[in-house]
């Protein structure tokens, strides 16, 4: 009767150390709980025996399978990444104090990286009247970002956007914006983005004109291009910019273009304004004024035509 119960008992232990030993086994896990890391973060590193109190164990942290940290009373470790040496598979070892009974942990894969630059990319870099465009930072293969906002233009210098950490922002201001990535505790920052120009439209419309205003102009004759910025415009002090065959396209301060009218000169003819105190702010382009160069000979030949027809009426 004696032996039948032992050999019961012993089943039953062995029954339960098979089915329950998984559940029992010690867990390594990490905070926080990212699998890419990068230069300078810090990462923790917990070791949980499952078994027993914490003051119970030795604990050990091995890499690749060689002796990381030694043996102390501290189940969580901490430690700053310093090279991309740091990447491995890392591992828990817990020892009981009593007894020297050694548990191992699972292992967690860690991949460290240089420290990296956000990417800064515009849906366009023009706000229509009236609109918005939309900014999105991003950090490559990463999880757990926040995100910071600057914004500059050439008389103000840069300034974090208040209230912004979201990855995708709506903007309705011109000047030139930046980004950055941050995470953990304490606080860890990508390099900041490339720049990113945008400029926004005003509603003021701009038309071209021509002085004199001659039907028709002919090859050899000066003429000049006004650019005049309607609806308000005479309160501000305007840039200007033209598009056309044969004149400049830098900025101006000078709303008009004067020039001896060539056959190169025919051809469509705009100009958009901005403001001399926001180069990131601009007019939409006016619409085209189309030059047409006519000839003196042609005028010649049909004053002759002319005077033929008269001669012989007459």
């Amino acid at each position: 009767m004696g032996a039948t119960l032992l050999c019961e008992l012993g089943l039953f232990l062995l029954c339960t150390l098979l089915c329950t030993g998984h559940a029992q086994d010690a867990v390594l896990t990490i905070e926080p709980s990212w699998f890419s890391f990068f230069i300078g973060e810090f990462v923790t590193f917990k070791c949980d025996m499952k078994e027993g109190e914490d003051t119970d164990w030795y604990y050990q942290i091995k890499k690749d399978g060689r002796e990381f940290v030694p043996y102390n009373t501290h189940k969580d470790y901490r430690f700053e990444i310093i090279s991309t040496r740091d990447s491995g598979e890392y591992q828990c070892s817990g020892s009981l104090v009593s007894s020297h009974h050694i548990k191992n942990s699972n292992t967690v894969s860690i991949t460290v990286l240089d420290k990296p630059r956000a990417t800064l990319t515009a849906g366009t870099t023009i706000i229509p009247v009236g609109g918005s465009v939309t900014l999105t930072c991003s950090v490559q293969s990463s999880d757990g970002w926040k995100y910071e906002w600057f914004r500059r233009t050439q008389t103000t210098s840069e300034g974090q956007i208040r209230d912004q950490q979201n990855r995708d922002i709506r903007v309705s201001e011109g000047g030139i914006y930046r980004c950055r990535g941050t995470r953990g505790n304490p606080a860890y920052y990508t390099d900041r983005s490339d720049d990113v120009t945008i400029e926004i439209t005003f509603s003021n419309k701009v038309v071209v004109k021509q002085q004199p205003n001659w039907p028709q102009i002919f090859r050899g004759e000066t003429i000049t291009l006004t650019c005049e910025v309607q609806e308000g415009g005479e309160t501000t002090e305007w840039e200007y910019e033209w598009r056309g065959p044969s004149t400049p396209t830098q900025w101006t301060h000078n709303n008009d273009v004067t020039f001896r009218v060539s056959e190169s000169s025919s051809g469509d003819y705009m100009c958009k304004s901005r403001r001399r105190d926001d180069s990131y702010s601009s007019t939409e382009w006016s619409e085209a004024f189309t030059l047409s160069a006519s000839s003196k000979s042609c005028l010649l030949c049909d004053l002759h035509l002319t005077n033929v027809i008269m001669v012989r009426t007459g």
